[in-house]
């Protein structure tokens, strides 16, 4: 028998939750498809972004309308394996929380399924994930901050409220400080009230501080973000010497310079970041801010291949090799934690080979603009630091487009996420809007609200199946074919993606739809991508490794996500069953005896 989505969803999750109700064989089931997800529950949402083992989960839903008797139905589920379950009864409310003491497993992700049942009826489903995770950087979901003039408490919380919803746990500050050189504005031995960043915007002391402590009580990251050698123009003034800089020429004639628009503060001008003098300096500047405001590390950032350069004794040097020794004295000397980001991957073979970071970021353009791009460098970072640390993508979206007012285009968003997130990555996109340009602040573009119910089913998915995507699975060859269509190793327009990999007794087998896509350059410029049709009741067979307990598929398309059982026919060394429709992306698991 196949098994369609909607009725394997009903199936799967029915038989359960009558137990956990207390039905009777002749009580009615409720019928998935006759479900409108979201038509009585406003919102489900967790306290905190990321738990410590041993930790208290609290939810909290919000209905749109009262129900005056009825109860949730939870389901607490370890990939496809439930591990618990709840019944919370509801009597004339429409707030309603609970909550939930998972098991002290570390580094675990859970989705957690609730039923809305009203009266009799099963009337609405949401899912909402957690992470245990005594460690941010081991699955990072990185997210920013960008504006930090004087401003209402009550709209920092909601711009916080909102990034925990997707679970962000660590922000990058972006242009916060005073001056690159100088990040920390002191007046009479105290911090200054406010001051202007590098774009003359106002800067508020006590906006970064309230952003800190309600990131902080969301178990949320606070990362400051600053060059490793940049200088104000003026740099000389306070005790900079020229002698520290790096030159476009043996003889100090042209310093490298970044330029910026002239009603900016300056440009900014570079440093060696293996002078010692210069390390010795920033790095106290950096202490200042360290000590007198509750950030958690340092952001740091580079500006990419800057070509052939000289130092103040005339000598070439390789800024690439430069950055090692800098990271290692500032981790010994600061004691935080540490993010480096490698521009079009500059540097980033020393950096995640030999430097303190806690995980790697990367910040790509032109060299990386396939949808095959994006998994090559989370490939290449793991290599390179032998699968120890994983990926975060810069990756801008839709920009060109965003030289204009509008919204993003939803289906590149989506199938960028789900190349990133199949592959094992991250993507920082989110703050108190969503990522068009390398400069944060920009923010012509509006995130719409059928795309944020989807990112925040992305970012669940994400979360939930983070032991599958981001936990030490190896890449491994698997032959996938999909009757009426083709299957490729690497992304083609009119075809499936396909690529696996292996952890323990499972094979994870990505499939990604680009059957209708217009385009194979993941950053959608012009925000043309098409949607994909959905499609469904395919006929597919997968090569196996050994008998074949159990074949499962969850993909953040449907039903937010839930994993379902499939049936299936095994024949010799491959597998054969009916996926029941996939969108964007469906993740198939295959579990052997």
């Amino acid at each position: 028998m196949k098994k369609g989505r909607k009725l394997a969803m009903f199936l799967s999750v029915t038989i359960g939750l009558n137990v956990l109700a207390g039905c009777t064989a002749s009580t009615p089931m409720f019928r998935a498809d006759t479900l409108q997800p979201g038509e009585r529950v406003a919102f489900l949402s967790t306290d905190k972004a990321a738990y410590a083992p041993g930790d208290k989960v609290t939810f909290d839903l919000s209905l749109k309308d009262k129900i005056e008797e009825g109860s949730l139905l939870v389901q607490y589920k370890h990939l496809e394996e439930e591990v618990e379950k709840k019944e919370v009864k509801i009597s004339d409310a429409k707030e309603i929380s609970w909550e939930w003491t998972p098991e002290k497993d570390d580094f675990t992700g859970y989705m957690v399924e609730v039923y809305v049942k009203d009266g009799k009826d099963i009337v609405d489903h949401q899912n909402v994930a957690v992470d245990v995770s005594s460690d941010w950087s081991k699955f990072p979901r990185y997210g920013y901050l960008a504006d930090f003039f004087q401003m209402d408490k009550g709209e920092q919380q909601k711009t916080i409220d909102r990034l925990n919803r997707f679970h962000i746990n660590g922000l990058q500050f972006y242009d916060w400080q005073y001056k690159h050189e100088q990040p920390l504005k002191m007046e009479n031995g105290e911090v200054a009230a406010s001051w202007h960043d590098i774009a003359n915007r106002e800067v508020s002391k006590q906006t970064i501080e309230n952003y800190i402590s309600l990131a902080h009580e969301k178990n949320i990251k606070a990362m400051n973000y600053n060059l490793l050698f940049g200088s104000y123009e003026n740099y000389e003034e306070e005790g900079i010497k020229k002698e520290w800089g790096i030159y476009r020429d043996p003889d100090m004639g042209e310093q490298d310079k970044h330029p910026l628009p002239d009603s900016w503060a300056s440009d900014i001008y570079l440093m060696d970041p293996s002078n010692k003098e210069w390390q010795n300096h920033l790095i106290n500047e950096e202490k200042k801010v360290f000590d007198h405001l509750a950030f958690d590390g340092w952001h740091v950032d580079q500006l990419g291949d800057r070509g052939v350069l000289w130092n103040g004794e005339g000598r070439t040097i390789d800024l690439a090799q430069t950055y090692v020794p800098f990271l290692e004295k500032a981790r010994a000397d600061l004691q935080v934690d540490f993010v480096m980001n490698a521009v079009s991957q500059y540097a980033q073979g020393y950096i995640a080979s030999q430097a303190p970071v806690d995980f790697l970021y990367s910040e790509l353009w032109d060299g990386h603009k396939t949808y095959d791009s994006l998994k090559t460098v989370i490939d290449q970072n793991s290599k390179y630091s032998k699968g120890k640390l994983n990926t975060v993508l810069a990756a801008y979206m839709n920009y060109d487009l965003s030289n204009s007012a509008g919204e993003f285009n939803t289906p590149g968003v989506l199938l960028t996420n789900s190349v990133i997130f199949a592959a094992g990555g991250a993507h920082l996109e989110l703050g108190e809007n969503m990522l068009s340009k390398e400069y944060f602040p920009h923010k012509k573009l509006k995130i719409s609200d059928a795309l944020n119910k989807q990112l925040i089913d992305y970012y669940d998915f994400s979360v939930a199946y983070e032991n599958l995507l981001r936990d030490g699975a190896e890449e491994i060859e698997k032959e996938v074919t999909i009757e009426g269509h083709d299957v490729n190793t690497a992304p083609e327009l009119g075809a499936f993606w396909s690529f696996a990999k292996q952890k323990g007794k499972q094979d994870i087998v990505q499939l990604i739809n680009f059957t209708d896509a217009t385009s194979l350059e993941w950053r959608d410029n012009t925000g043309s991508q098409a949607e994909p049709s959905v499609k469904e009741e395919l006929e597919v067979k997968v090569g196996t490794n050994g008998e074949v307990d159990k074949i499962w598929v969850a993909s953040p398309d449907f039903y937010h996500g839930s994993a379902e059982e499939l049936d299936f026919k095994q024949k010799g060394d491959r597998v054969e069953f009916t996926l029941p429709s996939i969108k964007y992306w469906d993740m198939v698991v295959i579990e052997y005896q």
